[in-house]
């Protein structure tokens, strides 16, 4: 039986290992649904345990405080999975997560993503490989809020979003272009020092904003800037 174009899971990276009988076989099991734009996909606290693989779309993984502030963790994009602590642990979502442009998600019973960490250790080694970049990338966070000034914590942002962006030589292109509400939610700051941080980034040559993506003309530079002042 042919799959349609939109449920096959050949662009997702974890299962890249996987050849196609063998995906085919897991495309069959999932259950797909297309979710639009500002549509919740998993509410923190759901008890369910699936695992969900993006193969068309955007998605947020957010918290809320008990102010009911929004707290944008992290952006994923096609071919990035979500939902596997819960499949590892039982226990109840850590985090929501919000489509943040139309989405087509292919959704695993834990019992079937169990079956693939089991029975294929490439498989296994990419997902253990994308836990310790999580785990790194919230220490870092951590410390960045509990120790830098807000400028430093947005200069922070800015690096993290240019270390997952396209990058050649020293430049990087990130895309789409942030939005300075969801950096200050980021950085734990307001919008008003998002844009003064961006504008004299931009003086002084590091940034530039182009139709559809902000470049980070000088990476190393504003590589350097973070690390010194991080201390490592």
């Amino acid at each position: 039986m042919a799959i349609p174009k939109q449920h096959d899971l050949s662009n997702i990276h974890a299962l890249a290992d996987l050849t196609g009988d063998e995906r085919r076989d897991f495309e069959m099991s999932c259950r797909w649904r297309r979710f639009a734009a500002g549509e919740q996909i998993l509410d923190q606290l759901d008890e369910s345990r699936d695992v969900y693989f993006i193969t068309q779309g955007r998605v947020r993984i957010v918290n809320f405080t008990v102010q009911g502030k929004e707290v944008a963790l992290d952006d994923l994009r096609e071919g990035d999975y979500f939902g596997e602590l819960a499949a590892f642990d039982g226990r109840p979502r850590s985090s929501s997560v919000i489509a943040i442009e139309a989405s087509d998600i292919a959704k695993m019973s834990p019992e079937r993503f169990l079956k693939l960490i089991h029975n294929y250790p490439q498989l296994s080694l990419r997902v253990l490989r994308n836990m310790a970049a999580i785990i790194r990338a919230s220490t870092e966070r951590i410390v960045d809020l509990s120790s830098l000034g807000a400028n430093n914590r947005v200069h922070g942002e800015l690096l993290r979003q240019a270390r997952n962006a396209k990058r050649q030589d020293n430049i990087a292109t990130i895309q789409p272009i942030p939005v300075h509400g969801e950096m200050a939610s980021r950085a734990s700051t307001t919008r008003e020092t998002v844009a003064r941080v961006v504008s004299e980034l931009t003086k002084m040559g590091i940034l530039k904003r182009e139709k559809n993506a902000l470049l980070v003309c000088d990476f190393d530079r504003l590589e350097q800037m973070v690390e010194e002042v991080r201390g490592f």
